[in-house]
């Protein structure tokens, strides 16, 4: 029993390990102002992108702009969360029923 649990948990860390290599290759995006910021990241929460539309640069609020900068960032980390638990979830539920 005993090796079997050994066996189900290097399992379980060979496809976690699997799980954080495909969430590289994954991109969420996330916007704020209708789109005028938008950010990108990969599942495992990296920032790729951000692109800030130039009628934004042109207002030169810069409080505004740094506040919609921060908005957008942390709505696609939200998202790149919400994939990431998915995933893993799916592992942990094959791995582990009735979890």
């Amino acid at each position: 029993m005993f090796g079997d649990m050994m066996g189900k948990l290097q399992e379980m860390k060979q496809k976690s390990e699997e799980v954080k290599n495909r969430l590289d290759t994954m991109s969420v995006e996330a916007d704020a102002e209708n789109g005028l910021i938008k950010v990108v990241c990969t599942g495992n929460r990296k920032i790729t992108s951000i692109t800030i539309d130039q009628s934004l640069m042109a207002d030169g609020d810069k409080e505004q702009l740094e506040d919609l900068t921060v908005l957008a960032i942390n709505r696609a980390l939200d998202k790149a969360e919400k994939v990431a638990e998915a995933e893993m979830a799916g592992i942990a539920k094959g791995m582990l029923p009735g979890m």
